[in-house]
C-alpha cells in the first residue's frame, strides 16, 4: 500500500476562494467604514470605531488561518459543510501550505493597517484593507492568490518550506 500524494491529501481549491470572497466583502466594507469615519482622538477611541472593529476580527480570521492552517479556518468548516456537498467533486486538490501562507500575509497587511490605526495614522485602515481586498478579490474572482504565489517564490529561493539535507 503506497502512501497518499500530497495532492491527493490536500484541499479542495474551491474552499479558500469561498473564503477569499466573504472576506473581500468584509475588506470592502471595512474599506467603507474607515473612509466615513473621523479619527478619534485617544487609542481606545480609535479602537472601537466600526472601521477598527471589522479590520479586528479581520486580523483575528487571518491568524487563524496562518496559524492553525486553512483546513481549519471558520470558512471551511461552512464550505466543507454547506458548498462542497452541492458541488461535483473537485478535479484536482491542491496543498494547503501556500493558502495558509497567503493567511498570514494577510494577517500581516491587516494587522499593520489597525496597528498603525491606533498610533493615530489617518487613513492606515482604509489603505491595508483596500490592499488586502485586491488580493482577496484576485482569489475570489480570478483564482489567482497573491500569497500563494509569493509562497512559491519565497520557496524556490529556498527562504521557505521544507529543506533537504
Amino acid at each position: 500500500m503506497s502512501a497518499a500524494s500530497p495532492a491527493a491529501s490536500g484541499i479542495d481549491p474551491r474552499g479558500p476562494r469561498f473564503g477569499a470572497a466573504i472576506t473581500s466583502v468584509l475588506l470592502l466594507v471595512t474599506v467603507g467604514l474607515a473612509l466615513v469615519t473621523p479619527l478619534g482622538s485617544s487609542a481606545v477611541e480609535r479602537l472601537v470605531e466600526p472601521a477598527a472593529l471589522l479590520q479586528l476580527v479581520l486580523v483575528a480570521l487571518f491568524a487563524w488561518g496562518a496559524f492553525a492552517g486553512i483546513q481549519r479556518h471558520p470558512y471551511g468548516a461552512v464550505f466543507r459543510a454547506l458548498v462542497a456537498p452541492r458541488l461535483a467533486p473537485p478535479s484536482e486538490r491542491e496543498d494547503p501550505a501556500a493558502p495558509s501562507f497567503a493567511q498570514g500575509v494577510g494577517l500581516l497587511v491587516t494587522g499593520v493597517g489597525l496597528l498603525l490605526h491606533l498610533l493615530g495614522v489617518p487613513g492606515a485602515i482604509a489603505v491595508s484593507a483596500a490592499a488586502a481586498f485586491v488580493a482577496a478579490f484576485l482569489n475570489a474572482a480570478f483564482a489567482y492568490c497573491l500569497g500563494c504565489q509569493l509562497y512559491v517564490l519565497l520557496v524556490r529561493a529556498g527562504l521557505v518550506g521544507r529543506r533537504t539535507a
